[in-house]
C-alpha cells in the first residue's frame, strides 16, 4: 500500500478548505500557471507520525503543507535511530522537489505537526514543470532554499548547543503556526534532534520559567517572539533571509 493510499483524503472546496494561498508556493505562482495546477490538487489530512515516503520509495506523490503543517526529513541509521535533515512547512513542499521522484528516496518523510496539505502526482507535476517554465523555476528556488536549510542544520547540529537549537526549531515551527499553538510533544522534539527526552525537558522548563513559552499537553505556545529569537542560534535567520532573496514575491 503506498503512502497516499493510507492518508484521507478530503475536498478543496467548501469554507473548511484552505485557499491556496495557505501554502506560499502555491501563493508564489501567477494566476496562469496555478491554473495548470490547481484541476490536479487533492487536500489531504496528514495526521502526526504518518510516513509520506520511506528510504528507498519511489516519490510518487509531492505535498504542499498548508498552514502549521509540518513534515521532517529523517535520515534513518542502521540500528533504527532517527535524526531530522530538514524541516518543511508551508514554505514548501516535500517530494518532487530536488529530483523528480523517479529516483528512490534517500530518507524518511514523517509528520510531525498534523494538518492538511495540498497533494498530487509528481509525474503531473513534471509535465507541468516541462510545459511552463515558471512553474519549474519556482521549484528550482525551492529547491535551492531547501538545500540551504540542510546546510545550515549540519552547521547549528555542529555547533550550537541544544537550547539555540530547540529555540531555533521552535522558530521555524512558530512562523507555521501563526497564533496558534504547535503541536508537539517533546519526545518528538528530543528524536528529531537526536537527543535525550530529559535534555529537552530541562530546556523547555528553562523557556517556560523566562515567559518564553509555554507548554502544554502536546503542545507548545510561543509567548515571547523576541526572547525566543535572542536565545537561539543565528540558524533560522540565516535561512529565511535567503527564502526571501530567493523567492522575494512570497509573503509571509
Amino acid at each position: 500500500m503506498t503512502a497516499m493510499a493510507r492518508i484521507a483524503r478530503s475536498t478543496v472546496e467548501g469554507d473548511a478548505a484552505p485557499p491556496y494561498s495557505a501554502n506560499r508556493l502555491l501563493a508564489a505562482l501567477r494566476p496562469d500557471a496555478l491554473a495548470e495546477i490547481a484541476p490536479h490538487l487533492v487536500l489531504v489530512d496528514l495526521p502526526v507520525d504518518a510516513v509520506l515516503f520511506d528510504a528507498g520509495d519511489d516519490v510518487e506523490h509531492t505535498y504542499l503543507p498548508c498552514g502549521p503543517t509540518q513534515a521532517s526529513l529523517l535520515v534513518v541509521t542502521s540500528d533504527g535511530q532517527e535524526i531530522e535533515a530538514a524541516s518543511i512547512g508551508r514554505e514548501g513542499a516535500i517530494g518532487g522537489v530536488v529530483s523528480a521522484g523517479y529516483k528512490p528516496a534517500y530518507g524518511r518523510a514523517v509528520v510531525r505537526v498534523p494538518g492538511h496539505a495540498f497533494c498530487l502526482p509528481t509525474q503531473r507535476l513534471e509535465e507541468i514543470k516541462s510545459r511552463l517554465g515558471v512553474v519549474a523555476d519556482l521549484f528550482d528556488r525551492a529547491a535551492d532554499v531547501f538545500i540551504a536549510q540542510m546546510m545550515q542544520l549540519v552547521a547549528c547540529n555542529a555547533l550550537h548547543p541544544i537550547e539555540q537549537r530547540v529555540c531555533r526549531w521552535l522558530l521555524f515551527a512558530h512562523d507555521r503556526s501563526g497564533d496558534e499553538p504547535i503541536r508537539l510533544t517533546q519526545e518528538t522534539l528530543a528524536q528529531m534532534l537526536g537527543v535525550q527526552r530529559t535534555t529537552i525537558s530541562a530546556v523547555a522548563r528553562a523557556l517556560q520559567e523566562s515567559d518564553v513559552i509555554h507548554i502544554g499537553r502536546g503542545r507548545v505556545e510561543v509567548l515571547d517572539r523576541p526572547g525566543l529569537e535572542r536565545r537561539a542560534c543565528e540558524c533560522h535567520a540565516a535561512v529565511e533571509s535567503h527564502f526571501q532573496r530567493i523567492l522575494p514575491r512570497v509573503e509571509g
